[in-house]
């Protein structure tokens, strides 16, 4: 997390619903002074208690969570080079401008017989961004293949116990450089979702 307090002031709930929407993070964990880290989709419990996901059963982070093990799930967003050219204004130098929500608490396996519910909830939810795509459901694959495929992966959960958000978005600039700035990552069209940080960085 960014270390300058105005980078910070985003609330819990906009930093849960940040995560939330974007259902895709970096689970790190710590093993013997050595960082576990997974790429994973996840879903937000609605009254932000916990994280649930799912991971292959051959991942360390699965050995590693057979008892309760501290963990951060780190979630990113858009990012983009800022040019000390775009403020209009002397003296100034490059930046990178990004939003990322680092939740943190303990993760722990669950049982194998919570796994199919998991796997409709996450698929319907994702699903539903597809719309008006019918939906896919589990009950679109044979009885074999699911068994199978649910054979290979452990459901899990993250009881959170701190939320932490950074959303740098050259708030410490006056209002006209931001704006300026804005408009010029657009114009030159770098980094990652431009669209929606350029957005951003017009309402921070």
């Amino acid at each position: 997390m960014h270390p300058n307090p105005i980078f910070r002031f985003s609330g819990a709930e906009r930093n849960l619903s940040f995560a939330r929407e974007r259902g895709f993070g970096t689970l790190i964990v710590s093993v013997q002074n050595r960082p576990l880290i997974s790429h994973i989709p996840f879903l937000l419990a609605e009254d932000g208690s916990a994280v649930e996901f799912h991971l292959v059963r051959s991942n360390p982070i699965v050995r590693a969570a057979k008892e309760p093990i501290g963990a951060v799930l780190a979630v990113s967003g858009s990012d983009g080079y800022v040019s000390p050219d775009w403020y209009g204004t002397e003296d100034q130098v490059p930046t990178w401008n990004y939003v990322a929500v680092h939740i943190s608490g303990t993760l722990s396996d669950r049982p194998a017989d919570t796994l199919k519910d998991l796997l409709d909830r996450q698929s319907a939810f994702f699903e539903e961004k597809l719309l008006p795509k019918p939906p896919w459901t589990t009950d679109k694959m044979s009885p074999d293949a699911l068994h199978k495929m649910m054979r290979v992966i452990v459901p899990f959960r993250m009881e959170i116990s701190g939320i932490e958000g950074t959303w740098k978005l050259n708030q410490n600039k006056p209002e006209d450089a931001r704006l300026r700035a804005a408009d010029s990552m657009e114009a030159a069209g770098v980094g990652s979702d431009v669209s929606d940080l350029v957005q951003l960085m017009r309402n921070p």
